[in-house]
């Protein structure tokens, strides 16, 4: 494939929904979309919708990802999650387009304590992880030519994400927790648009299931702290610098069990594309440092706005 492709993107308004518009907009030709262009639980418009487009590539980052209103909201879940995936799946293979399609790592049960590769037992816990389990069969079973990328605890700049829930909690309260008997790997947004991009310029070859993270292992606490920790160093003001570590057991704000443990080892990615994913503690400093500059460019051109007025 050509380095400039057409690129259609789906889940476009969601957090890497946004990151992939913005880091290929410029050498890409990006069509993005959102609900309001396809309502993935119209599932038999979703082909006639597709033919309207001209594009090489189709990810597809949309979906219900709120876990405990998966629980619930289980026909939403499974026609968002599991049909229509196949659906755009079996649309890619008819015209020979590229498909990359974006699960979880909560197909895993999370009973184990090795990194998972992409081989290990899909045996998930809750509705979410069921629903996306379905989704990768509906997806390989329609499109043996299609990528399905895993990925786990996604954070970036354009939808606020765990650590700045944990920074803005901790400017404001006193007190601030985090679960510490849950593990998985931190996922920066941007890095992962990069790494797809990678994958589907240069590497057609590389099919079904694939884990894409950030290097390294953290629970909740770690995570939260490490935010906390690069956030001082930076001169940031807090009300508390601590995160206090709290178990899953009993948590309140859970309807839904969590996989204890679902780091994902990322070697099948190395031995395609020759790139070892940066640990996570750098892809954060790197949000964090954006995060400012954001918020900066926000604050000057508020002041040129009323300066204006």
């Amino acid at each position: 494939m050509s380095e400039r492709s057409r690129i259609l993107i789906l889940g476009a308004r969601g957090r890497l929904g946004g990151a992939l518009h913005r880091c290929y907009a410029a050498q890409h030709d990006v069509s993005a979309w959102g609900r309001e262009e396809l309502d993935l639980l119209k599932t038999d418009q979703i082909s006639d919708r597709l033919a309207q487009v001209s594009f090489d590539v189709l990810i597809n980052a949309a979906g219900l990802t709120h876990v405990d209103r998966c629980e619930t909201a289980r026909e939403e879940a499974h026609l968002s999650n599991e049909v229509a995936p196949g659906e755009m799946a079996r649309f890619c293979a008819q015209r020979g387009k590229r498909f990359i399609h974006i699960s979880s790592d909560y197909v895993f049960s999370g009973s184990g304590h090795r990194p998972l590769v992409e081989d290990d037992e899909a045996a998930p816990i809750n509705f979410y992880g069921q629903s996306k389990r379905g989704g990768e069969i509906a997806v390989l079973r329609e499109n043996s030519r299609a990528l399905v990328a895993r990925v786990s605890w996604l954070f970036g700049r354009d939808k606020a994400g765990f650590p700045d829930m944990i920074l803005r909690r901790a400017r404001q309260e006193a007190e601030v927790s985090a679960v510490n008997d849950k593990w998985s790997s931190p996922t920066y947004a941007d890095d992962l648009a990069e790494w797809l991009e990678l994958l589907f310029t240069r590497h057609a070859d590389a099919t079904g299931l694939l884990h894409l993270c950030n290097a390294g292992e953290a629970q909740w606490q770690e995570y939260g702290q490490a935010t906390l920790d690069l956030a001082r160093e930076r001169g940031i003001a807090l009300r508390t610098t601590q995160v206090r570590g709290h178990s899953m057991q009993g948590f309140e704000p859970f309807d839904a069990p969590r996989p204890p443990y679902t780091v994902l080892d990322t070697g099948r990615f190395t031995q395609i594309t020759g790139i070892t994913p940066r640990p996570w503690q750098q892809a954060l400093a790197v949000h964090l440092d954006q995060t400012l500059a954001d918020a900066e460019a926000d604050a000057v051109a508020d002041a040129d706005e009323a300066a204006q007025r």
